[in-house]
């Protein structure tokens, strides 16, 4: 039998003055699956205290990647750090500071909601029994659930189930939050609850994982962001940073349409026409109110302009020339 999880042995130690090591960090981590290369290489750096969107579509390898940071799927290659320690040696130290939703709960049906909270703190050698029962309830009212909390898990509709993975992840205090897409199944009300919760949680000063193909959302909540495809992670780094590296252009309305895609082109813009009377420039380095000035200055009548700058599914289909509807 194995031996039960020890108690945290609290942050690693950092010399005076130093930056804390990342919450998660990885070194060239593969996955192989036979001849299939699930993850293929990749560093991925989490800072304290953010809150990392892990983006990419279904069978990008996302999921793949979570289990071997908790050490549930050993890396072909490539090595691994969560909270400063290595992984999976240091599992006992480091997991039960971090609470993991993973590819969607798993309760027993005929139990209810809080039943199912009261086996699984049970079954944690490190949780403290004597607060079982007020950990249990303030995780149920975190995550709405206190008024279906006597019903069986298996009347509870999918997003109910959600919830109910979320609050078992918040049973005790944590350092780091894993959620792997946490807002499956949950209509646009519990959508926002989450993304409340997870601000939340932020402020309190717990670093958040979310993985997700949902780019929209994670956009509204994300301080920071990482961007995978066919198992290569091709972006990372802070959400602005990340979204400055995609291209503005500004979208112009005018019945002159020809003139103003002359004049634009001779001015060293790449422009092209997308309806009757628009068209859209790349932009340079240079304001908007210069490209107003430029085009009324040959007599193209303006009715409209409009600096567009990329969000984060513009930028993934910039990068990798796909969708998120493709299942690698």
């Amino acid at each position: 039998m194995a031996a039960p999880p020890q108690a945290s042995a609290g942050p690693a130690a950092v010399p005076n003055g130093a930056a804390p090591a990342p919450a998660v960090r990885t070194h060239g981590l593969t996955r192989h699956f036979g001849s299939q290369v699930a993850v293929d290489g990749i560093d991925l750096e989490v800072p304290r205290g953010a809150v990392y969107g892990f983006l990419g579509p279904n069978g990008s390898g996302k999921t793949t990647t979570i289990r071997m940071l908790l050490g549930l799927v050993r890396p072909t290659a490539g090595d691994v750090e969560v909270l400063g320690e290595a992984m999976p040696g240091r599992a006992g130290d480091v997991l039960p500071r971090v609470g993991a939703l993973i590819e969607g709960p798993a309760f027993h049906p005929y139990l209810s909601g809080r039943a199912n909270l009261r086996r699984l703190d049970a079954a944690d050698a490190t949780s403290d029994p004597r607060t079982s029962r007020a950990r249990i309830e303030q995780a149920l009212a975190r995550v709405g659930l206190t008024a279906a909390a006597g019903k069986r898990y298996r009347n509870y509709s999918l997003g109910m189930k959600q919830r109910l993975g979320l609050a078992g992840a918040l049973l005790r205090p944590r350092d780091l939050l894993v959620l792997d897409e946490p807002t499956n199944g949950l209509d646009p009300q519990g959508t926002r609850e989450v993304r409340r919760l997870v601000r939340d949680l932020a402020a309190d000063g717990l670093t958040v994982l979310v993985s997700s193909h949902l780019l929209s959302e994670i956009e509204q909540v994300a301080t920071h962001v990482g961007m995978m495809s066919a198992g290569r992670l091709l972006r990372q780094g802070p959400l602005g940073e990340v979204l400055s590296a995609g291209t503005t252009s500004v979208r112009v309305e005018t019945p002159d349409v020809d003139r103003a895609r002359t004049c634009l082109a001779g001015a060293g813009f790449t422009a092209r026409v997308t309806g009757p009377d628009t068209l859209t420039a790349a932009m340079p380095d240079r304001p908007v109110e210069d490209v107003a000035a430029l085009l009324v200055g040959v007599g193209v009548r303006l009715r409209g302009l409009a600096v567009e700058r990329p969000d984060l599914e513009d930028l993934f289909v910039a990068v990798t020339g796909e969708g998120f509807d493709v299942q690698q």
